[in-house]
């Protein structure tokens, strides 16, 4: 078998020779070889080259997807779609017209145009060649080439630079303004009709916004080489779906991992020396203003006691045909745009108004960020590059590497506001956003981001005053704040704007505290331990409450006997075979409401342990009972067996297949989080968790890697790779990801595509 695969890959590289210098004088050229599971391997001579060969491949398995996000972002979903229908935006279903207003208005186009000519030469070639790649795609497809699902639409299209300049400034804006597109996208001066939409403050711990990342160093692993463990909570559907690659381009950069939709190469992924996986990180990438209007004209606001014009920008957003355009006004300040939030109070009256100020708007730089973490050697090279750049938007980077170094830092485009700052700055109702967001004193020019010398742009946190840690034992990170990423380190105190600090960790970063250090405790870890450890499938509030809801139970009579029978015999897991598990999921969010439920309560000295133990007795006990008899009754009704297999509940539907699908909500402490919504038939399809699962370590030749991407690279059903992951996922069974040459040519899928022009 060795001699084979030496063999062929000797004459995948005769085979490339000759079409090498056939592409020679091409201005965009690149070989597409796919692998199992469709995974595409792009090599190119040159950058442009590179995102050529990844749009093209990109399109290959998403095009619907992708045609319809570019049309998201250059506002045109009502024309398409009507203005009242919704879509995913971000992470939240918005309504198309907010989407196209919010577009319209917040992409400054002739800005970015402008950054975009500071971008490093690299940077604007792989630009470049993707919008190449992806028109190149159209035109080989054809008409007849085109997914059914949007064969024949007006919104599939040629693309130009304006597109992936907007394309990339909706991924910098994913965390923040963009979960505000209808606050800002319905702000209107006092005696405006009242919006027509709903428009809420998301907190993004209410949304599922998650990820698991381990980093493990030399002296717990088997072999003494650092091993990654990621495991990023994304959604299932949508342009924030990851996408599998591997990219060799010039100078060397040789790099696996995925990516989302319009990113030209891979985020997260690992090379020969290094490994990385992003975790969604609780600093705030924007600060909230209060404005003080002038009493003459609501469109103007007070500064140090002088008046200021806001700025008027007026959008047309097209219809669909027969129907006229719908123009809006929005108003802008120095601090940004404004917004409103009527149900939290947030509103534009005669008196004052609100605006938003992102660091991330006209973030441009994370491009060539993620280029200097694929060329890094050590996890030293990782956070130089996280570092110097500023430019990862809002995400954690936990990294480790072949020398046995592991990495976690939180280090974004986060606002320079110091602790001191936003207390001096907070206006009287500060404290009620406190939980979202940091609330400052529009009406004072001092209360504007603080400036700090070399940073790339004025106003943002340098990465000296934000966390990042390097050990040869363990970090982890799964949402919460920078205090704790290993218990036996905490990190010292912050400004608030990165975090909360000293304060009770959800149950999803309790349970990796907890089953990491079992894990550890068990002995050196090698692949086999972690990919137990990632697909564990143990519920902590499970573990924390069956014990004592056991005692609980005793005497329970009818509805809430027959929730207790069930629950007595469940294994306290989320494994597809697992009995009483939906009915534990629907039981846990209500009882954990109930207050005064924990006995011991949070400890900042014990952030693993506390808070514990649930009161059974007295007033407290009655209402877990009556929230079991509850729970039972409403499934009963529904019809839901208490004791179906999780398998049988949890699923993907493939045509008529139905996959089973592990693992469970973060908030019932599982770590192979899948967060799912129920459908009409009351089953229950994954909206967003568990996505793409590395596990990368290194021996003396390169990284060995094994990984599953939960819900399979293409979303065209047509393709044979739209499930073919999902049911490796759902039978637990990994992918050991073919990165040397050799490897490479023993599992290709048919022969390599080249392209050029």
């Amino acid at each position: 078998m060795k001699r084979m695969a030496v063999c062929a890959a000797a004459a995948a590289v005769l085979a490339v020779a000759p079409a090498s210098e056939a592409l020679a004088g091409k201005r965009y050229a690149a070989t597409i070889t796919r692998t199992t599971y469709g995974i595409p391997h792009i090599e190119a001579r040159d950058w442009r080259g590179v995102g050529y060969g990844v749009a093209y491949a990109y399109a290959e398995d998403n095009l619907c997807l992708m045609a319809e996000e570019f049309a998201t972002v250059a506002g045109e979903r009502s024309r398409f779609w009507g203005p009242e229908a919704k879509a995913v935006l971000g992470f939240e279903e918005v309504d198309n017209l907010s989407s196209d207003v919010f577009f319209r208005a917040v992409i400054d186009l002739p800005a970015l145009r402008e950054g975009a000519k500071t971008l490093s030469p690299r940077v604007q070639d792989l630009l470049a060649g993707y919008v190449a790649g992806y028109n190149r795609f159209l035109k080989d497809a054809g008409t007849e080439g085109i997914p059914a699902e949007c064969r024949g639409k007006a919104w599939v299209r040629p693309i130009t630079a304006d597109d992936m300049l907007r394309m990339n400034e909706k991924q910098m804006l994913l965390a923040s303004s963009l979960n505000l597109a209808p606050a800002i996208a319905n702000a209107a001066p006092p005696g405006s009709p009242a919006p027509k939409v709903a428009i809420n403050m998301p907190d993004p711990r209410e949304l599922g916004i998650g990820s698991n990342g381990w980093a493990f160093g030399s002296d717990v692993t088997a072999n003494g080489r650092g091993m990654l463990i990621g495991n990023p909570h994304f959604p299932w559907k949508g342009p924030s779906r990851f996408w599998q690659m591997h990219v060799k381009g010039p100078d060397g950069y040789d790099v696996m991992g995925v990516g989302l939709a319009g990113t030209p190469l891979p985020t997260l992924g690992f090379n020969k020396d290094i490994a990385w996986t992003h975790t969604v990180t609780e600093a705030r990438h924007f600060t909230l203003y209060q404005l003080v209007l002038d009493p003459a004209d609501p469109a103007r606001y007070m500064v140090d006691g002088k008046s200021e014009a806001m700025t008027p920008q007026t959008v047309t957003v097209p219809m669909p045909e027969g129907t006229a355009p719908v123009t809006r006004t929005l108003y802008s300040t120095r601090w940004g745009p404004i917004f409103i939030i009527p149900s939290r109070g947030i509103t534009w009256s005669a008196q004052s108004a609100f605006a938003l100020k992102d660091a991330n708007r006209g973030n441009q730089r994370g491009i060539e960020t993620w280029l200097r973490i694929g060329e890094a050697k050590n996890v030293g090279e990782v956070e130089a590059a996280v570092s110097e750049t500023l430019g990862i938007p809002w995400v954690n980077t936990i990294a480790a590497d072949r020398f046995g170094d592991a990495l976690h830092a939180d280090v974004t485009a986060v606002p320079n506001v110091t602790a001191e700052k936003a207390k001096t700055c907070a206006t009287p109702i500060a404290p009620l956003f406190a939980e979202l967001a940091i609330l400052l004193d529009g009406s004072k020019a001092a209360c504007d981001w603080d400036a700090a010398p070399g940073t790339p742009v004025p106003g943002l946190m340098p990465a000296s005053d934000q966390a990042a840690t390097t050990v040869k034992t363990w970090l982890t990170n799964s949402n919460d704040s920078y205090w704790i990423s290993n218990p036996a380190m905490p990190y010292r105190q912050l400004s608030p704007i990165l975090g909360r600090y000293a304060t009770a960790r959800t149950l999803r970063t309790r349970s990796n505290f907890t089953e990491t250090a079992a894990l550890i405790a068990g002995g050196k870890i090698d692949h086999a331990r972690a990919q137990a450890h990632a697909f564990a499938n143990k519920s902590l509030a499970a573990d924390m409450v069956l014990p004592e809801l056991g005692t609980l139970c005793t005497g329970a009579e009818g509805a809430a006997a027959r929730g207790c029978a069930v629950l007595a015999k469940w294994d306290g897991r989320f494994e597809t075979t697992s009995r009483g598990a939906r009915l534990f999921r629907a039981f846990w969010p209500a009882a954990a409401q109930i207050k005064g439920l924990w006995a011991v309560p949070f400890d900042p000295a014990d952030p693993v342990g506390t808070p514990r133990d649930i009161v059974t007795e007295g007033e407290t006990g009655a209402k877990l009972l009556a929230a079991l008899e509850r729970t039972v009754t409403t499934l009963e009704d529904q019809g839901i067996a208490l004791d179906s297999e999780w398998g049988s509940e949890q699923l993907v539907l493939a045509g008529n297949e139905a996959i089973p699908i592990h693992g469970g909500p973060g908030g019932l402490g599982i770590l192979n989080m899948q967060e799912s919504e129920r459908a009409a038939s009351g089953k229950l399809i994954p909206r967003h968790g568990t996505s793409y699962i590395q596990i990368v370590g290194f021996d003396d030749k390169g990284p060995v890697a094994d990984a599953i991407l939960s819900y399979s690279q293409s979303t065209n059903p047509a393709s044979p790779h739209a499930h073919d992951q999902t049911r490796a996922y759902a039978a637990k069974k990994w992918h050991r990801l073919p990165f040397s040459a050799e490897a490479i040519a023993a599992e290709a899928i048919g022969k390599p595509k080249r392209i050029a022009e």
